[in-house]
């Protein structure tokens, strides 16, 4: 029997980390005054919005250089760059590479774009793994970001939002958080979807929590922890991916982790529901208070479906590296109200032709 967890023939971590959120912020009770006829119906406060000139591409960018600030390596050192995402700008055009030329990274470094829904990002971190783990290259960036799409009226608009999470993984001894091993759980799961040309996705409605959701993520987490023997107790944080309020709760309390866990990553309430950069920036917000000997579980979840689950622990150097670039809870605190015909004018949802 094949083991279940992945570790890489070296080992290997994160040694910088960035977060980008923009700062138009909708709120719920925007979106119900129009749709609802403003009932208090909302499951989020308020939601991250991507401005007029803002796209994966420009906020992987600023998200990237958070991270390279942290790690400060030579971007000419690093020798992948996948982002991760399912609103890419270009159908036939990849945004790894305008984001490696942005950065200075180009032109000797693998470049590609990674997909699978709300798991994207956690992929590309576990690809950055391998790559180093591997030893083709001492260090690898990963990003998961989206500016999410949701059909006018549709219970995706409330919480579909914009932003994410960036990642160098490099060698264990320079990581400000080493990554202890990997669980994939994968399975063909018809929650959610979107055909080409077609404008917003769908949803499967009674399949997303289960055995979407629940079932992968529980999964994944489960057999991480069976196999590197530890038990929800050797954890400080733990971070699940965060497509409403109800969904994270549920699951950590099925696993036997705390609301105090829990707490510290949960950010769909404030920002919305970032997909791709989802847990990835629950992440970051952890990593912004966590203290050296923490252990954090991440367990993302993608659509279609399939769960990451991450074990880390962070060492000393996590307060040395952290100041050097704006926290995920000032990125929060940055923002710009908006209404909802603002927010329709900028995710161009109004078509003249």
């Amino acid at each position: 029997m094949k083991n279940k967890v992945m570790k890489p023939a070296r080992s290997v971590g994160i040694i910088g980390y960035g977060a980008y959120i923009p700062r138009y912020r909708l709120p719920a009770t925007e979106i119900s005054r129009i749709w609802m006829g403003g009932m208090p119906v909302e499951p989020i406060l308020e939601k991250s919005v991507a401005g007029m000139d803002e796209d994966v591409v420009t906020m992987s960018i600023e998200a990237a250089r958070n991270a390279l600030a942290r790690a400060g390596v030579n971007p000419q050192e690093i020798r992948a760059v996948w982002v991760g995402s399912e609103s890419h700008p270009y159908a036939v055009k990849p945004t790894s590479t305008i984001v490696a030329e942005a950065l200075g990274i180009t032109p000797f470094t693998q470049a590609a774009d990674l997909e699978f829904a709300c798991k994207a990002g956690s992929e590309a971190m576990v690809a950055a793994m391998a790559l180093v783990g591997s030893g083709m290259g001492n260090y690898a960036l990963a990003v998961g970001m989206d500016t999410a799409q949701g059909k006018p009226g549709d219970a995706l608009e409330y919480t579909a939002a914009a932003g994410g999470g960036a990642f160098i993984i490099g060698p264990a001894e320079e990581s400000l958080a080493v990554i202890e091993g990997v669980t994939s759980y994968v399975t063909d799961t018809p929650d959610f979807w979107r055909r080409e040309h077609q404008k917003y996705p769908e949803h499967g409605g009674r399949f997303t929590g289960q055995p979407a959701y629940f079932k992968h993520i529980i999964n994944s987490v489960t057999t991480l922890l069976d196999e590197l023997e530890k038990e929800p107790a050797d954890y400080e944080y733990v971070i699940f991916h965060q497509p409403n309020t109800k969904f994270p709760h549920r699951a950590a309390k099925q696993l036997g982790f705390s609301k105090t866990q829990l707490e510290k990553g949960l950010l769909s309430p404030r920002i919305g529901n970032v997909y791709a950069g989802s847990s990835l920036i629950g992440l970051t917000a952890v990593l912004d208070g966590a203290e050296p000997g923490d252990r954090i579980l991440l367990g993302s979840f993608g659509s279609g479906a399939g769960s990451d689950a991450l074990s880390l622990l962070v060492t000393e150097k996590i307060t040395t590296r952290r100041g050097k670039a704006l926290s995920t809870e000032e990125y929060i605190n940055r923002r710009t109200e908006i209404d909802y015909a603002q927010y329709v004018r900028m995710r161009r949802k109004i078509t003249l032709k």
